[in-house]
């Protein structure tokens, strides 16, 4: 029994691009519609009910994006009003409501990429290509929290010396200007410390060993051939499926292709879903048995 962030990191990535690039490189409503519903599923699956400020930042953005291309755009010939001597179309409208689906989407896609891929898995997948690219990475990532700590440090000692009495803006901008400056210095030390360091611990001489605690199992096999042969039935859909918005709504598809199409692409989306709701049914049925 594992849950949707317990699969190998490869085959958690492979699915968040694979759903994202579908929606991305298609003007289809049915597919961003789909990713839309989909990911917003997931990450209230993933999240509960936290996250509300999130869920209204992205519901604010996505009327902001519906309304604004209506209001720029004037293709299309269903005209529902005029404004400022300017028409507002039917077919502006619905594209923006398409294009602020795909973008909400893909927001909320990348938002449940972030909260299940940590910085270990992250290294995992850069490491199995590149370790060159993975140390950078894992170097930057270590630097993040180093910084922020010495920048507090910096800030609390220069308010001690009393550099930041003054209640005004330009010794404000004087005063993070010279944390910034010290904040670089220490970085440009520290970065030469752990070069000493990595040069007197022998690094680049011998062969590198890499050690990892992810393995591909048989369910991340099952998994990651199941995403492959949804995806190609959803490429194969989407070339057959040619949807526009102007100057009128058309759609030509071939009916059996786009019915196989839509829906690889709905399982695609609800893989996660139905594995972490699989999961908690298992967990509460062996709770109740206790």
């Amino acid at each position: 029994m594992r849950s949707f962030s317990e699969y190998n990191p490869i085959v958690i990535a492979v699915f968040f691009f694979s759903v994202a690039g579908v929606v991305m490189f298609s003007v289809n409503p049915a597919f961003s519609s789909v990713s839309l519903a989909g990911a917003v599923l997931l990450f209230t699956v993933m999240n509960g009910r936290k996250r509300l400020k999130l869920h209204l930042w992205l519901f604010t953005l996505f009327i902001i994006l519906a309304l604004a291309n209506p209001l720029v755009s004037h293709n299309g010939r269903t005209v529902l009003f005029v404004l400022n001597d300017n028409p507002v179309t039917l077919e502006a409208l619905l594209y923006g409501v398409n294009s602020a689906a795909m973008l909400v989407g893909t927001i909320y896609w990348f938002s449940s990429f972030t909260h299940i891929m940590t910085a270990e898995k992250l290294l995992y997948i850069t490491g199995a290509f590149s370790p060159k690219i993975s140390l950078v990475l894992s170097m930057a990532l270590r630097f993040v929290p180093m910084f922020r700590t010495q920048a507090k440090k910096v800030s609390d000692a220069q308010k001690a010396m009393g550099l930041f009495k003054e209640d005004s803006i330009i010794d404000d901008i004087r005063g993070y200007m010279r944390i910034f400056s010290i904040l670089i210095t220490w970085a440009l030390e520290n970065g030469i410390t752990t070069a000493d360091s990595m040069t007197a611990r022998g690094y680049g001489i011998g062969r590198r060993t890499v050690f990892s605690r992810f393995r591909f199992t048989a369910a991340d096999i099952v998994f990651l051939a199941v995403n492959i042969i949804l995806l190609g039935v959803c490429s194969f859909g989407g070339m057959n499926m040619h949807f526009s918005f102007y100057p009128d709504i058309t759609l030509s598809a071939e009916k059996i292709p786009a019915i196989a199409g839509t829906s690889a692409y709905i399982l695609l989306v609800l893989m996660p879903v139905i594995i972490e709701t699989e999961v908690t049914v298992k967990w509460k049925y062996l709770q109740s048995k206790i």
